[in-house]
């Protein structure tokens, strides 16, 4: 073989490859969510978790990346054991697909379909909407030229007439276990190796049409690919938790399993196989069968493998878990983070579902260092003081490392080549975790603050606690609500509760900080004291605030409100309990300015400046659009104050 031939064998299977990496990576960026959903939801009983195994393998035209989305979904609590177990089932049999499609490559002319790909490729691509359906294009020719190269390759190999090749595969035993055994190794090696089962099956076929390799020594490489191929699903898994390790561990000994049981009968099974599509091993000039034998072969030892193991997943459930047993404490005990670990997964878009559900986590933790906090306002014993003022310190260690480690994964994630879709989450998440730490930060002011009371032997008066607990209730309900739509159960009563409990929070605060103020006054308590709860008040009030621009981040929207008036930046659309009204957008624009800086008196130059700026305007102009508003705000008409002499303002 000459080094042009090696060469262009190389770069088929190179072209083999990035065709089908390409191929399957706009096919799980078109499915996006769709995908996850289905891997996520559709897994109720062991047949439906096949059936969608089968079909998501189809669909990506990939096992591996349908076996690691399964061990991300395992790792992030999305699916049980049991259920990864039949899914990974269903992915052995979908990916048969793919020694398919390659058999059409030598029985079939596919140089009528590759330019044509390429010619519709390229003119999508550079069309935004259109831009994956592309790439996958792109793939799908790249996959095909390959097919077509690969069968030229062969031609001009003629290996059949290579005296070293032929007598160097001659002198195996076709009929000896230990050649399928070595055959096996090898396909088991390279397959690891290379990592892409679909090139070692393109490298079977041709050294199998060629007629150099047996086809029993060629089915021997395939079960070996089988093995070998497991190898993905076991590297992704090897920094996650337990239980994406014993989904690993199961792929591999599903495979393994059936290459035990094919060897028990391997002659009489590969026969029956041959006899399926009309081959016969001992006669020669039938090249054009070899291909459709081996995709054959794949799809029975699958099929069957299935059939035998099926019913058996509790039992291989029980085996991997004793296998590989629950670690110590530690791990289910995390100090940080508890659904990422190991670096970004292969599939990107479900390693922005693992940061979502860690996002998730990050929000409990931060729920229970309010608790905390809490219960140190409450607390007067001072070794329990200090107790939990220490603990209280190491959550807000944790907050700060898990923001940053949050943060550096969605990064890995964001190099990868996203949807724009997936983009924009991974934008929004980063924005969540900052917002989290900050409540992390206002917990530990609090604490803070408490200690150096407790320090200087101050203490609140009983009408203090009583009103400050007022507070602390609202802000521990806004947190919950927070948690709720944080975790994806999104509907407009989270969005208008959440947007109440930040009025009602912002509401108690005046009121505290109006009745320190009369409390100093009045010499119920010293300034000082006075200063220490006005300090927790603010803390809790900023808390209120972080929540509500997380909620806000997570429903894709910014809003303004005050009670049942809210406005809809993003939208542009404003509603009076809960009833839309139509403003023109002079008239938006001057309520957004109002409700921004409510609580203070905006002068007639800072309202021209904003809303008419650039625009020569009269203060008739001003007064008459203040008009016009307050009779579309219904009863908060009343709140828009206007202070003569001075200007305007949004009244609380």
């Amino acid at each position: 073989m000459t080094m042009g031939l090696f060469f262009r064998l190389l770069g088929s299977l190179a072209l083999l490859i990035y065709g089908m990496k390409t191929m399957s990576d706009a096919l799980q960026k078109m499915a996006g969510p769709s995908l996850r959903h289905i891997l996520a939801r559709m897994t109720g009983n062991r047949l439906s978790g096949m059936l969608t195994g089968t079909m998501v393998t189809c669909a990506v035209q990939s096992s591996s990346a349908t076996t690691v989305m399964t061990v991300s979904f395992v790792s992030a609590g999305l699916l049980t054991l049991a259920q990864a177990i039949s899914v990974i089932m269903g992915a052995n049999i979908g990916t048969t697909l793919t020694a398919w499609i390659m058999s059409l490559g030598y029985n079939l002319d596919l140089t009528a379909v590759v330019f044509p790909a390429f010619f519709i490729g390229m003119v999508l691509i550079y069309k935004k909407h259109h831009r994956v359906a592309g790439d996958f294009l792109f793939g799908l020719a790249f996959l095909f030229w390959s097919l077509v190269m690969l069968s030229s390759v062969g031609r001009d190999m003629d290996l059949a007439h290579n005296d070293d090749v032929v007598n160097f595969f001659a002198s195996f035993d076709t009929g000896s276990y230990l050649t399928i055994l070595a055959f096996l190794a090898a396909g088991t090696v390279i397959t690891c190796v290379v990592q892409s089962s679909a090139a070692v099956m393109a490298i079977t076929i041709l050294l199998c049409s060629t007629g150099v390799l047996p086809i029993y020594m060629g089915v021997a490489l395939v079960m070996g690919e089988n093995i070998g191929t497991t190898a993905t699903a076991n590297l992704a898994a090897l920094g996650a938790g337990t239980e994406a390790r014993r989904a690993a561990l199961a792929h591999l000994l599903f495979n393994v399993f059936g290459v035990v049981w094919v060897l028990a009968v391997f002659y009489p099974f590969v026969d029956m196989v041959c006899r399926l599509v009309g081959y016969t091993p001992s006669m020669s000039g039938q090249a054009e069968r070899i291909p459709v034998v081996l995709a054959m072969f794949h799809t029975c030892f699958n099929v069957l493998n299935t059939m035998l193991l099926i019913g058996l997943i509790p039992q291989m459930e029980r085996l991997v878990c004793r296998i590989l047993p629950d670690m110590a404490v530690a791990e289910k005990q995390p100090t940080t983070l508890h659904f990422i670990s190991g670096g970004v997964m292969q599939t990107p878009e479900i390693a922005i579902l693992q940061a979502q559900k860690e996002i998730v986590h990050f929000s409990e933790r931060m729920h229970s260092m309010f608790g905390m906090a809490c219960a140190l306002i409450d607390e007067t014993d001072k070794k329990e003081i200090e107790s939990q003022y220490a603990r209280i310190e190491r959550y807000e260690t944790i907050a700060d490392n898990m923001e940053i480690e949050i943060a550096k994964y969605l990064e890995q994630v964001g190099n990868e080549h996203l949807s724009d879709d997936s983009k924009e989450k991974t934008r929004i998440m980063l924005r969540q975790i900052g917002e989290l730490e900050s409540i992390g930060d206002a917990c530990y002011k609090i604490a803070r603050t408490v200690r150096h009371l407790r320090e200087d032997k101050e203490d609140f008066t009983a009408g203090q606690y009583d009103r400050m607990h007022d507070l602390l209730r609202l802000v521990n309900e806004a947190i919950v609500q927070m948690i709720v739509v944080v975790s994806g159960r999104r509907n407009d009563l989270s969005l208008a509760d959440s947007l109440s409990i930040e009025d009602d929070i912002n509401e108690l605060r005046n009121q505290l900080r109006s009745e320190t103020v009369m409390g100093v006054n009045s010499h119920q308590y010293s300034y000082a004291l006075g200063t220490f709860y006005n300090d927790i008040v603010s803390d809790c009030e900023k808390i209120g605030d972080y929540v509500m621009n997380i909620v806000e981040a997570r429903l894709g929207k910014r809003l303004l409100s005050y009670n049942g008036l809210c406005m809809n930046l993003d939208k542009k659309a404003v509603t009076v309990d809960g009833n839309p009204v139509n403003l023109t957008r002079t008239e938006f624009d001057l309520l957004q300015l109002l409700l921004t800086n409510r609580g203070n008196v905006l002068s007639r130059r800072q309202l021209m400046d904003t809303v008419w700026a650039g625009v020569i305007v009269t203060d008739h102009t001003i007064n008459v659009n203040i008009t016009r508003l307050r009779k579309k705000l219904g009863p908060y008409a009343q709140n828009i104050i206007s202070r003569t002499g001075f200007g305007y303002l949004f009244e609380e």
